[in-house]
C-alpha cells in the first residue's frame, strides 16, 4: 500500500462528521488524490527529481523542484507558486480517470533537449561568405595517390560568393582534362590548391562537380529532374572544364526533349562559344540549321502566299493569314535573320487577285446567279487587301499602288455594278488612302494623282455601304486619309477634286466622306495665302 508522503502531514479539515462526511471528492482540483499504485508519491518524485538535479542544473532554477512540506500537486497552495507555468493542466483529476499523467520527467527531458538544440544551433551557423563540399568516399579505383582528399578547389563567384571542394586529385584528373592540366602542374605539392575566379553561377558549377561520382545512366537521370534550362547550364559548366561524360549526356538528353525558345537561343550561344564535336552536337544543330533553308525560303514565302489566295474556304484562309502574315512582317517576333521577300512573288500574287476580280465583274454583269460570284468578290478583296497590308510592312506597297490606279477597265464595270457588289472595290482604295495620310506609302506624284483621278468618284458612290459593311475598316481613318492624299496633290488638281467633293456633300450628306477639314486648308493655301506665293514669283 503506497503512502502519501508529506501530504499525510497536512489534515484536510471535514465541514460533516462520521463514515459519509470522510468521502473525498475526485471532481475538485482542490481535494487530496487517493492513494493508488498509479500514483506517484510526492517522496519518491522528489527521489526521481534529485537524481536528476545536477544534470539539469546550468538550465533549471533552483526552486523547480523544491515541494514544500505542505504542499500538493494540484492543490490551491501549488498552484500560487512560481510553477504555475510549469504545471501539466492534464494532472487535474477528474472523473472517470484512475491515473493522472505524470509529465515532469517530460519536462526535464524537454529542457535538456531544448538545451542541447541551442547548443548545436549556435555551432551550426553557416558562413555567409563561403560554402564548403566534400566529395563522397570513394575506392581506390583511380591510383594509389588518391586515397584521400589532396585537392582544394576555390571558386570565387562574380557576386562576391566562395565554393571551397575538397577532391580527389586523382579522382578529379580522371574526369576532368583541365584540373588534369593544373594538377599535373603542382605534383610535387602533397596537396594541391587551385583556384578559380570570376563563375557566373557557383551552384551550377557545384552540381556539375557531383555529376563525376554518377554514372552516365544516373547522370541522365539527373539531368531530367534540372530541366533543359539547367542542364544547358550544366553543359555550359562541363564543356568549360572538359568533363566528357556530362557533355556528352547533357547532349543525349537535349537531343531528345523540346525546347522552348528560349531555351534554343541559349543552347545556341554555348555551342557556338564550345566547338563540340559529338555526333549528338550535328543532331542538335540539324534540328535549328540547314543549308538549304536560305534557297528555298522565298520559294516556300511565295508557296504560302499562292496557297491562301488560292483557298476557298473562309475559316482555315483566315486562320493562315494570319499565321502567314505574322511570319512575313518586318515586325513578327518570328523574324530571325531572314533574307529579303522578293517582291516580285507578292506583286504578281497581288496582280492574280486583281485579274481575278476583273473576270468575275465581267461575269456580274453577264450572268443572273450573283451570290456564287459576290462571294468571289469579297474573297480576292480580302486577299488583296491582306497582301496589301504585307506590302505595307515592308514598305513595298508603292508599286502595287500605282498598279491599282491604272484598272481603268475596273472602274468602267464599277460603274455599272450593283453596290451591294461593287462597294467591295473601295475596300482596296480605303487601305491606300489610310496607308497614305499615315506617311506609310510614298507614292509618287503620278501615282498619287492616277490614284485619285481613277478611285475618288467610286469612293464617293460607296461610302455609304463601308459606312454600313465596314468589315474591319475604321471609316474615320478612311476620311482622314484621303483629305491628307488629297492635299499632296497640285492646286489645280485639289481644285477639280474638292469642288466635286462639295457638290457631292450638299447632295448626299452623310452618305459622303467629311472632307471639311481639309477643305479648309485647300481654301487657305488657295486664296488666303495665294497672294504671298504669286508675289515671290
Amino acid at each position: 500500500m503506497m503512502t502519501m508522503g508529506d501530504s499525510d502531514h497536512r489534515k484536510p479539515t471535514y465541514s460533516g462528521t462520521g463514515p459519509l462526511s470522510r468521502r473525498r471528492s475526485w471532481c475538485c482540483s482542490f481535494a487530496v488524490p487517493p492513494a493508488s499504485p498509479d500514483v506517484r508519491s510526492i517522496s519518491s518524485r522528489n527521489h526521481i527529481q534529485a537524481k536528476t538535479q545536477p544534470q539539469n542544473r546550468r538550465t533549471k532554477p533552483e526552486n523547480v523542484d523544491k515541494a514544500g512540506p505542505k504542499s500538493v500537486p494540484c492543490s490551491p497552495q501549488s498552484s500560487k507558486s512560481a510553477l504555475i507555468s510549469r504545471i501539466d493542466p492534464r494532472r487535474i483529476l477528474s472523473p472517470g480517470r484512475v491515473s493522472p499523467i505524470d509529465s515532469d520527467l517530460t519536462i526535464n527531458a524537454t529542457q535538456e533537449t531544448t538545451h542541447e538544440e541551442e547548443e548545436v544551433s549556435v555551432d551550426s551557423l553557416p558562413n555567409l561568405r563561403s560554402e564548403s563540399f566534400r566529395a563522397p568516399k570513394i575506392e581506390r579505383t583511380v591510383s594509389d595517390s588518391g586515397s584521400g582528399y589532396d585537392a582544394r578547389v576555390s571558386l570565387k563567384g562574380r557576386n562576391g560568393g566562395v565554393l571551397v571542394l575538397e577532391l580527389s586529385s586523382a579522382f578529379l584528373s580522371a574526369n576532368s582534362d583541365v584540373f588534369a592540366a593544373l594538377i599535373a602542374e603542382n605534383s610535387s605539392a602533397l596537396t594541391c590548391r587551385i583556384e578559380v575566379s570570376d563563375v557566373e553561377n557557383l551552384g551550377v558549377f557545384k552540381e556539375t562537380v557531383e555529376l563525376m561520382f554518377e554514372e552516365s545512366n544516373g547522370i541522365i537521370k539527373k539531368l531530367m529532374k534540372m530541366g533543359v534550362y539547367r542542364a544547358i547550364d550544366v553543359l555550359e559548366v562541363a564543356a568549360g572544364i572538359k568533363f566528357s561524360r556530362a557533355v556528352f549526356s547533357c547532349l543525349k538528353y537535349l537531343e531528345a526533349v523540346p525546347w522552348t525558345e528560349d531555351e534554343e537561343e541559349r543552347l545556341r550561344r554555348v555551342l557556338a562559344v564550345y566547338n563540340l564535336d559529338d555526333a549528338a552536337t550535328d543532331e542538335i544543330l540539324a534540328r535549328f540549321t540547314s543549308n538549304e533553308t536560305e534557297n528555298t525560303q522565298e520559294s516556300l514565302s511565295k508557296q504560302l502566299v499562292w496557297s491562301i489566295t488560292s483557298c476557298s474556304d473562309v475559316n482555315p484562309r483566315n486562320e493562315l493569314k494570319s499565321l502567314v502574315k505574322g511570319i512575313l512582317c518586318k515586325t513578327s517576333v518570328y523574324e530571325k535573320e531572314q533574307p529579303e521577300i522578293d517582291m516580285e512573288d507578292i506583286y504578281k500574287a497581288g496582280k492574280y487577285c486583281v485579274d481575278t476580280l476583273v473576270k468575275l465583274f465581267e461575269e456580274v454583269s453577264s450572268s443572273k446567279s450573283g451570290k456564287p460570284l459576290i462571294e468571289g468578290i469579297s474573297r480576292e478583296v480580302e486577299n488583296i487587301n491582306w497582301l496589301l497590308e504585307i506590302m505595307i510592312d515592308r514598305e513595298i506597297a508603292e508599286e502595287f499602288v500605282e498598279i491599282w490606279g491604272k484598272q481603268r477597265k475596273l472602274v468602267e464595270m464599277h460603274e455599272e455594278a450593283s453596290p451591294m457588289v461593287r462597294y467591295e472595290l473601295s475596300r482596296v482604295t480605303g487601305v491606300m488612302f489610310i496607308a497614305m495620310g499615315k506617311r506609310r506609302v510614298q507614292c509618287g506624284g503620278e501615282a498619287r494623282a492616277g490614284l485619285v483621278e481613277m478611285w475618288f468618284r467610286p469612293m464617293l458612290l460607296d461610302f455609304g455601304w463601308l459606312q454600313r459593311c465596314k468589315n474591319g475598316l475604321d471609316m474615320r481613318e478612311v476620311e482622314e486619309g484621303m483629305g491628307q492624299t488629297l492635299l499632296t496633290l497640285p492646286l489645280k488638281q485639289q481644285y477639280q477634286v474638292f469642288m466635286e467633293w462639295f457638290r457631292w456633300f450638299s447632295k448626299h450628306g452623310t452618305e459622303c466622306p467629311n472632307l471639311s477639314k481639309a477643305f479648309q486648308i485647300w481654301w487657305r493655301r488657295s486664296f488666303l495665302r495665294g497672294v504671298d506665293s504669286s508675289t515671290c514669283r
